[in-house]
């Protein structure tokens, strides 16, 4: 090795050996296909944007995991999230898009995270954001989670549940409770998950006494479906209109939920899904898979109220939920999802060339393209048994064999790899 550099990636990038880039790449198309089906409009926007773009809001860790350079007299940022993007494009083409907008995107982001499982610097998102102008029905909340939920489906993804809240719940719960230092225990309650249930008790004391911190606790961990957790919170009989106003937006998510198809058991209520960012300001959820919980969520998102509020005066509310797709496969990849996944495209015919038929096998290739199969000709050199050992390894379906003989009958031999049976056929356009 002398002389030579070791071929290696950097810590927290994900690269693919071609059978899992190959159900990367499917899973992609199922999504996408499901998006598209239901009226989605994808967009893309650049990796590279102005640092003042980027960093109009963002503070704390968030600032210190973004990339930036400079580039001459411009301060450019590699973007962390497809969200803070998507503001300035509605902001930007406001005048020419129709609202609500109903776009998805995929692409790159990148964040210079500490290096630990499953979590990466670059990695892939898969986001679903509707943009209202001036409003934006609370309807909307149940459908970005419904075409969630096909899109799990259309992936072979049974064992997941969306965990759903609406953040207007707890802070008219707070506001009832006469609790002004919301941000700590906002902050307490999104770590709950990760802490000794007594250690999160008493700190939770120690900030609203003992009284209302039974009240939070025991509320905190009310869970269930159905408009019957509704109907349960009802009967505290909380005045506040931030607390019912949460709850009656909370109650339109639920039942739209089962008119656009979402089954009980593929989601739960549970009060302590606040999410981090503080920029949701109404429902918001995360995403788990049973039994796999340690994992954390592989899916979130939420109702803000004004997207693009650092660029532009116009009010645009708008719902948002983000499957990280780079993370998402590395917990298939665990499990053994991605080992037993069935997938179904690749390559259909390979052409295994015997003599100077070189010419001829690529007229046949022709006709199999124009019958919209996919098809490829081998063009090395090598002994026919190394032809079908490469064949097998790349996993093709059916080899069609030509030699000499193939050529002046007009015919071909196809056989199938995993069958082992052959056909001889004629080769006569749309005739295969």
């Amino acid at each position: 090795m002398k002389n030579k550099i070791r071929p290696s990636i950097l810590p927290g990038f994900m690269e693919l050996l071609p059978r899992e880039q190959r159900i990367f790449n499917d899973i992609v198309r199922k999504i996408t296909n499901v998006y598209e089906k239901n009226g989605l409009i994808p967009m893309d926007t650049p990796i590279i944007e102005k640092q003042e773009i980027l960093m109009a809001k963002s503070g704390g860790e968030t600032e210190k995991q973004v990339y930036n350079f400079k580039r001459g007299d411009n301060n450019l940022a590699l973007r962390f999230d497809l969200t803070v993007p998507l503001a300035r494009y509605v902001a930007q083409y406001f005048n020419d898009l129709t609202f609500p907008f109903k776009r998805y995107q995929i692409g790159k982001v990148y964040r210079g995270e500490r290096n630990q499982r499953g979590r990466y610097r670059e990695f892939y998102q898969c986001d679903v954001d509707i943009i209202g102008n001036g409003k934006l029905d609370i309807r909307n909340d149940a459908f970005v989670i419904s075409i969630v939920s096909q899109a799990f489906k259309s992936i072979g993804l049974k064992e997941y549940k969306f965990q759903i809240n609406n953040r207007k719940i707890l802070l008219g719960l707070f506001q009832e409770l006469e609790i002004t230092d919301n941000g700590s225990i906002i902050t307490l309650i999104d770590k709950y998950d990760k802490m000794d249930k007594k250690e999160f008790y008493k700190d939770l004391e120690g900030v609203v006494g003992d009284s209302k911190a039974k009240f939070i606790n025991d509320f905190i961990n009310i869970k269930g479906t159905g408009v019957g957790i509704i109907d349960n919170i009802k009967k505290l009989n909380i005045s506040n209109d931030t607390f019912n106003n949460g709850l009656k937006e909370l109650e339109e998510v639920i039942k739209c939920l089962k008119i656009f198809g979402v089954c009980e058991n593929e989601y739960l209520v549970d009060f302590k899904i606040i999410r981090g960012l503080d920029y949701y300001t109404g429902t918001v959820f995360e995403t788990i898979l049973i039994g796999n919980e340690n994992f954390g969520s592989i899916c979130s998102g939420g109702r803000y109220d004004n997207l693009a509020q650092n660029y532009t005066d116009n009010i645009m509310p708008g719902i948002g939920i983000s499957i990280g797709l780079t993370r998402l496969f590395y917990v298939l990849k665990e499990i053994g999802f991605v080992d037993n996944y069935n997938l179904e495209e690749g390559l259909e015919y390979l052409i295994l060339p015997i003599g100077e038929t070189l010419e001829y096998c690529f007229k046949v290739k022709e006709y199999f393209k124009k019958l919209g199969f996919s098809v490829d000709v081998y063009l090395e050199e090598d002994k026919f048994k190394k032809k079908l050992n490469y064949a097998n390894k790349i996993g093709v379906k059916n080899v069609v064999i030509v030699g000499e003989d193939e050529v002046k009958s007009g015919n071909v031999l196809i056989k199938n790899m995993f069958t082992g049976s052959q056909i001889i056929k004629k080769v006569i356009e749309n005739d295969f």
